[in-house]
């Protein structure tokens, strides 16, 4: 074989060993897919396997795990949701559920590779849009959506410096939980969890997620799940359940009884999760996101957290405009009065089937 030969051999092996596959995350997958991400730096704790699981089991979507490979080894992922409803439309969602989704990939290749095959499988589907919700931008030639803001923070070893690094206000909330006597606990199960979510979100107007959910989420996750519950004289005031994800801790739902404001109990529940996060070594405390001019996004800026926006980025298929599909639009107004007047039980029961398509 001559030196053009050789060389023409050389380019086709390397362009072999650099070609990228897409497939469909199976069983036998599982462990080198939550491998990849436990490694990748754009991944997130809504990048696990685990969620495809839950996602089915919980709500009955059909899901589109992609995994692209090179080599026989992963190098990239991109977790998809299919929902279909009458109310809100045929959408893929990456992530559903989750505030944070889109590709987390080694290289551009296989970012590109996944990215295109994501394309296809939407028009395929023949959905409305599918959306990326990510922490950083990638295709800013879609659509997007520039409501929801996340909170994070790195945190010190030492439980003292992050108290003093509060803002005075709000330190002195949290010095006059600690003087009413709350104490911690976790909880084995989300049963006290969920009374008080459950309620909150009724509060608010909002459905509720269903209880088969968190408990799905705790034996999926198992400790990298927790609850930690807030408790005055022995009653329960408030609650929380957290994710855990490298060095990242991520409290990412929860609840207070209405008649515990004054004990301060949401100041301590935080501050209880970020002192005993940084005493087992996690580094970074993310507060999870909020939509821009709410009473939520208000409280983590008087923490000190800086917002940051999320890059919630739409491929619109049949769609011709982003959906609105959250409590701030006007026209959920009159639904939200409806349903805060709701009988609890009512409630809990219609409202696992309504946000089940919201994602």
């Amino acid at each position: 074989m001559g030196n053009g030969g050789a060389a023409l051999l050389q380019a086709a092996q390397t362009a072999e060993a650099a070609r990228v596959t897409v497939a469909l995350l199976a069983p036998a997958d599982v462990e080198k897919w939550d491998a990849f991400v436990e490694t990748c730096p754009q991944a997130t704790f809504f990048h696990r396997a685990g969620w495809k699981t839950v996602i089915e089991q919980a709500f009955g979507h059909r899901t589109h795990y992609l995994l692209a490979q090179r080599n026989g080894g992963i190098v990239g992922v991109l977790p998809l949701t299919e929902i279909k409803s009458l109310l809100f439309g045929h959408a893929l969602i990456s992530n559903a559920f989750c505030a944070y989704g889109g590709i987390a990939a080694a290289d551009e290749n296989a970012r590109e590779a996944l990215d295109r095959h994501a394309q296809k499988l939407a028009w395929e589907l023949n959905v409305n849009h599918m959306v990326y919700r990510q922490l950083r931008p990638f295709h800013t030639d879609w659509e997007g959506q520039d409501l929801y803001f996340t909170f994070r923070k790195a945190i010190d070893p030492d439980p003292e410096k992050n108290l003093l690094a509060i803002p005075r206000k709000q330190r002195a909330m949290i010095r006059k939980s600690i003087g009413h006597g709350l104490v911690s606990t976790l909880d084995d199960d989300v049963d006290r969890f969920f009374t008080l979510f459950a309620d909150n979100v009724k509060r608010h107007g909002t459905p509720t997620l269903p209880k088969r959910y968190f408990s799905l989420l705790r034996e999926v996750f198992g400790k990298d799940c927790e609850v930690l519950s807030v408790l005055h004289r022995g009653q329960l005031v408030s609650s929380v359940l957290t994710f855990y994800f490298r060095d990242e801790v991520l409290p990412y739902y929860a609840g207070d009884r209405e008649d515990a404001r004054h004990l301060a109990a949401n100041d301590f529940k935080y501050w209880e999760l970020m002192r005993q996060a940084c005493e087992r070594g996690y580094r970074l405390f993310d507060y999870g996101r909020s939509k821009l001019g709410t009473g939520q996004y208000d409280f983590k800026r008087h923490w000190g957290f800086e917002p940051m926006p999320l890059h919630y980025e739409y491929y619109l298929v049949n769609a011709r405009s982003v959906p609105q599909h959250n409590p701030l639009n006007p026209k959920y107004r009159l639904p939200i009065q409806v349903w805060r007047k709701l009988p609890t039980v009512v409630a809990n029961f219609l409202g696992p089937h309504i946000v089940k398509n919201l994602g």
